[in-house]
């Protein structure tokens, strides 16, 4: 008896329709989730610094007047610039995710919100990136 019982378990495992591993693999509900994980990181990953940093002027404020100066440069206006428009996606991303828990159609249009998130985040992007860049270029000269 127990024999029969663990072939059919075996024969209704072995049926399943149901492809392999995740059903959304390379769909935006992916993308957005590596690109929020993504950004996530790179924020902590700022604020760690950013908190260690500032932490310096208790210590020396000489060393802390150092480290600022080494900021003033192109390439960190580009890093700032990366920073903005990844904490922008990841706060736009966040209301979509936001939505999509606390809304009872939310999973229903996930996909068409994501698109949202991306026209917001591309509007926020053209608004802020040239302005802040014209800056950055511009400001020692």
């Amino acid at each position: 008896m127990p024999n029969e019982e663990a072939s059919t378990l075996t024969v209704a495992r072995s049926s399943s329709k149901r492809p392999a591993g995740t059903l959304y693999r390379g769909n935006t509900g992916m993308w957005s989730w590596v690109l929020h994980r993504i950004t996530g990181v790179a924020i902590y990953f700022f604020l760690l610094v950013h908190v260690l940093d500032t932490a310096m002027i208790r210590v020396s404020p000489e060393a802390y007047d150092s480290v600022m100066s080494t900021y003033k440069n192109p390439l960190m206006g580009l890093g700032e610039t990366a920073l903005v428009i990844a904490i922008m996606f990841h706060a736009f991303n966040g209301i979509r995710i936001i939505l999509i828990d606390f809304w009872s159609k939310g999973a229903k249009y996930q996909r068409v919100m994501f698109w949202i998130v991306i026209a917001l985040w591309v509007i926020g992007t053209a608004g802020f990136a040239p302005i802040h860049l014209h800056n950055v270029f511009t400001e020692g000269q």
